[in-house]
Protein backbone atom coordinates (compact mmCIF):
# COMPACT_ATOMS: atom_id res chain seq x y z
CA UNK A 1 0.00 0.00 0.00
CA UNK A 2 2.71 2.61 1.55
CA UNK A 3 4.62 1.69 -1.98
CA UNK A 4 1.91 2.32 -4.30
CA UNK A 5 1.12 5.77 -2.32
CA UNK A 6 4.92 6.61 -2.90
CA UNK A 7 5.07 5.59 -6.67
CA UNK A 8 1.77 7.60 -7.27
CA UNK A 9 3.58 10.40 -5.50
CA UNK A 10 6.49 9.78 -7.81
CA UNK A 11 4.22 9.71 -10.74
CA UNK A 12 2.70 12.98 -10.05
CA UNK A 13 5.63 14.76 -9.20
CA UNK A 14 7.57 13.63 -12.99
CA UNK A 15 4.46 14.41 -14.63
CA UNK A 16 3.98 17.99 -12.94
CA UNK A 17 7.79 19.25 -13.49
CA UNK A 18 7.79 18.11 -16.73
CA UNK A 19 4.61 19.76 -17.70
CA UNK A 20 5.70 22.80 -15.43
CA UNK A 21 8.87 23.10 -17.39
CA UNK A 22 7.24 23.09 -21.04
CA UNK A 23 5.00 25.94 -20.31
CA UNK A 24 6.71 27.91 -18.73
CA UNK A 25 8.97 28.77 -21.71
CA UNK A 26 6.68 27.91 -24.18
CA UNK A 27 6.86 31.13 -25.94
CA UNK A 28 10.07 31.48 -26.17
CA UNK A 29 10.85 28.06 -28.54
CA UNK A 30 10.56 28.02 -32.07
CA UNK A 31 10.52 25.63 -35.20
CA UNK A 32 11.31 27.93 -37.76
CA UNK A 33 13.86 29.86 -38.96
CA UNK A 34 11.94 33.13 -39.72
CA UNK A 35 10.88 33.46 -35.83
CA UNK A 36 13.60 33.33 -34.35
CA UNK A 37 15.54 36.02 -33.03
CA UNK A 38 18.92 37.28 -34.36
CA UNK A 39 21.80 36.63 -31.55
CA UNK A 40 25.08 37.27 -31.29
CA UNK A 41 25.68 33.36 -30.30
CA UNK A 42 24.26 30.18 -30.66
CA UNK A 43 24.77 27.41 -27.98
CA UNK A 44 24.22 23.73 -29.37
CA UNK A 45 23.82 21.29 -26.38
CA UNK A 46 26.31 18.34 -27.31
CA UNK A 47 25.68 14.46 -27.46
CA UNK A 48 27.34 11.45 -28.71
CA UNK A 49 28.73 11.47 -32.29
CA UNK A 50 27.59 7.92 -32.71
CA UNK A 51 25.33 4.99 -30.64
CA UNK A 52 27.03 2.35 -29.00
CA UNK A 53 25.96 -0.16 -32.31
CA UNK A 54 28.47 2.55 -34.16
CA UNK A 55 25.92 3.87 -36.12
CA UNK A 56 25.73 7.94 -36.20
CA UNK A 57 23.54 9.27 -33.11
CA UNK A 58 20.73 11.01 -34.95
CA UNK A 59 20.32 13.86 -31.94
CA UNK A 60 23.70 14.98 -33.08
CA UNK A 61 23.27 15.21 -36.54
CA UNK A 62 19.92 16.87 -36.16
CA UNK A 63 21.75 19.35 -34.01
CA UNK A 64 24.56 20.48 -36.56
CA UNK A 65 22.23 20.59 -39.05
CA UNK A 66 20.13 23.02 -36.87
CA UNK A 67 22.80 25.53 -35.94
CA UNK A 68 24.10 25.32 -39.80
CA UNK A 69 20.93 26.54 -40.90
CA UNK A 70 20.67 29.50 -38.59
CA UNK A 71 24.15 30.37 -39.46
CA UNK A 72 23.43 30.51 -43.12
CA UNK A 73 20.10 32.10 -42.38
CA UNK A 74 22.19 35.54 -40.45
CA UNK A 75 20.71 34.87 -37.17
CA UNK A 76 23.42 33.62 -35.23
CA UNK A 77 27.04 34.99 -35.27
CA UNK A 78 29.97 32.25 -33.50
CA UNK A 79 28.60 28.94 -32.64
CA UNK A 80 29.35 27.52 -29.48
CA UNK A 81 29.34 23.88 -29.27
CA UNK A 82 29.34 22.55 -25.36
CA UNK A 83 29.71 19.38 -24.09
CA UNK A 84 31.50 16.55 -22.50
CA UNK A 85 35.10 16.27 -22.50
CA UNK A 86 35.64 13.84 -19.82
CA UNK A 87 38.10 11.41 -21.74
CA UNK A 88 41.15 11.65 -24.16
CA UNK A 89 38.57 9.46 -26.76
CA UNK A 90 35.14 11.35 -26.06
CA UNK A 91 35.21 14.88 -26.61
CA UNK A 92 31.85 16.40 -27.27
CA UNK A 93 32.93 20.17 -28.50
CA UNK A 94 35.42 19.12 -30.86
CA UNK A 95 33.03 16.25 -32.73
CA UNK A 96 30.41 18.92 -32.74
CA UNK A 97 33.29 21.35 -34.22
CA UNK A 98 34.76 19.14 -36.76
CA UNK A 99 30.84 18.33 -38.01
CA UNK A 100 30.19 21.87 -38.63
CA UNK A 101 33.58 22.64 -40.40
CA UNK A 102 32.52 19.81 -42.95
CA UNK A 103 29.51 22.13 -43.08
CA UNK A 104 31.44 24.99 -44.30
CA UNK A 105 31.27 27.01 -40.94
CA UNK A 106 34.37 28.84 -40.46
CA UNK A 107 36.72 27.87 -38.17
CA UNK A 108 36.91 31.52 -36.92
CA UNK A 109 32.57 31.21 -35.78
CA UNK A 110 33.13 28.47 -34.28
CA UNK A 111 33.84 28.12 -30.15
CA UNK A 112 34.51 25.52 -27.88
CA UNK A 113 33.51 24.80 -24.50
CA UNK A 114 34.63 21.42 -22.75
CA UNK A 115 33.63 22.03 -19.65
CA UNK A 116 29.19 21.36 -20.29
CA UNK A 117 29.19 18.04 -18.55
CA UNK A 118 25.40 18.92 -17.73
CA UNK A 119 22.87 21.02 -19.84
CA UNK A 120 23.50 23.10 -16.47
CA UNK A 121 27.11 23.92 -16.70
CA UNK A 122 26.49 24.37 -20.66
CA UNK A 123 23.92 27.43 -20.02
CA UNK A 124 25.55 28.81 -17.10
CA UNK A 125 28.90 28.64 -18.44
CA UNK A 126 27.71 30.58 -21.50
CA UNK A 127 26.89 33.29 -19.29
CA UNK A 128 29.75 33.42 -16.51
CA UNK A 129 32.41 32.13 -18.64
CA UNK A 130 31.18 33.40 -21.91
CA UNK A 131 29.55 36.67 -21.01
CA UNK A 132 26.49 36.15 -23.34
CA UNK A 133 23.38 37.81 -21.43
CA UNK A 134 21.28 37.00 -24.57
CA UNK A 135 21.34 33.66 -27.03
CA UNK A 136 19.62 30.81 -28.84
CA UNK A 137 20.17 27.47 -28.00
CA UNK A 138 19.91 24.96 -30.52
CA UNK A 139 18.71 21.20 -29.45
CA UNK A 140 16.20 19.20 -29.44
CA UNK A 141 12.72 20.75 -28.00
CA UNK A 142 12.86 18.50 -24.85
CA UNK A 143 16.31 19.50 -24.43
CA UNK A 144 16.03 23.39 -25.37
CA UNK A 145 12.64 23.58 -22.92
CA UNK A 146 14.70 23.03 -19.89
CA UNK A 147 17.59 24.30 -20.87
CA UNK A 148 15.84 28.09 -21.57
CA UNK A 149 14.26 27.69 -17.73
CA UNK A 150 18.14 27.38 -16.84
CA UNK A 151 18.72 30.19 -18.75
CA UNK A 152 16.21 32.18 -17.50
CA UNK A 153 16.97 31.64 -14.22
CA UNK A 154 20.46 32.41 -14.58
CA UNK A 155 19.42 35.88 -16.06
CA UNK A 156 19.93 34.76 -19.73
CA UNK A 157 17.58 36.30 -21.96
CA UNK A 158 17.51 33.08 -23.83
CA UNK A 159 15.13 31.64 -26.33
CA UNK A 160 15.25 28.06 -28.12
CA UNK A 161 15.42 26.77 -31.98
CA UNK A 162 14.47 23.31 -32.14
CA UNK A 163 16.35 20.71 -34.50
CA UNK A 164 14.22 17.70 -35.73
CA UNK A 165 13.13 15.16 -33.67
CA UNK A 166 14.13 11.66 -33.36
CA UNK A 167 12.03 8.90 -34.29
CA UNK A 168 10.62 7.53 -30.31
CA UNK A 169 11.91 3.90 -31.43
CA UNK A 170 15.40 5.70 -32.03
CA UNK A 171 16.03 7.90 -29.12
CA UNK A 172 13.53 6.50 -26.79
CA UNK A 173 15.85 6.04 -23.82
CA UNK A 174 16.89 10.06 -24.14
CA UNK A 175 13.03 10.85 -24.23
CA UNK A 176 12.73 8.55 -21.31
CA UNK A 177 15.66 10.20 -19.07
CA UNK A 178 14.13 13.80 -20.02
CA UNK A 179 11.33 13.00 -17.35
CA UNK A 180 13.70 12.60 -14.10
CA UNK A 181 16.02 14.91 -15.67
CA UNK A 182 12.77 18.09 -15.06
CA UNK A 183 12.32 17.20 -12.00
CA UNK A 184 16.17 17.51 -11.42
CA UNK A 185 16.50 20.59 -13.20
CA UNK A 186 13.77 22.42 -10.95
CA UNK A 187 15.35 21.02 -7.67
CA UNK A 188 18.95 22.45 -8.95
CA UNK A 189 17.57 26.27 -9.79
CA UNK A 190 14.69 26.66 -6.91
CA UNK A 191 16.49 24.45 -3.93
CA UNK A 192 20.01 22.93 -4.12
CA UNK A 193 21.69 26.05 -6.48
CA UNK A 194 23.88 23.36 -8.60
CA UNK A 195 26.52 25.69 -9.70
CA UNK A 196 28.85 24.25 -12.89
CA UNK A 197 31.53 21.48 -11.90
CA UNK A 198 34.27 24.14 -13.51
CA UNK A 199 33.81 27.65 -14.38
CA UNK A 200 37.87 29.24 -14.92
CA UNK A 201 38.79 32.25 -17.16
CA UNK A 202 36.46 34.22 -18.82
CA UNK A 203 36.37 34.44 -22.32
CA UNK A 204 34.86 36.82 -24.85
CA UNK A 205 32.37 36.11 -27.64
CA UNK A 206 33.00 38.11 -29.76
CA UNK A 207 36.49 37.93 -29.27
CA UNK A 208 39.55 38.55 -28.65
CA UNK A 209 40.47 34.86 -29.70
CA UNK A 210 37.61 34.04 -31.72
CA UNK A 211 39.11 29.82 -31.27
CA UNK A 212 39.82 30.61 -27.94
CA UNK A 213 38.49 27.67 -26.19
CA UNK A 214 38.45 26.19 -22.02
CA UNK A 215 40.70 23.04 -21.25
CA UNK A 216 40.34 21.45 -17.85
Amino acid sequence: MALGILGTILLGVLYGSYGWVSNAVRYRIFDEVADVQPHTVGLVLGTSEYVKTGQRNLFFTYRMQAAEQLFRAGKIQYILVSGDNSTHRYNEPRAMREALLEAGIPSERIVMDFAGFRTLDSVVRARQVFGQTSLTVISQRFHNERAVLIGLHNGIDMYGFNARDVQSGEGLKTYIREWPARALVLADLFFLGTEPRFLGKKISIPPGNASATFRK
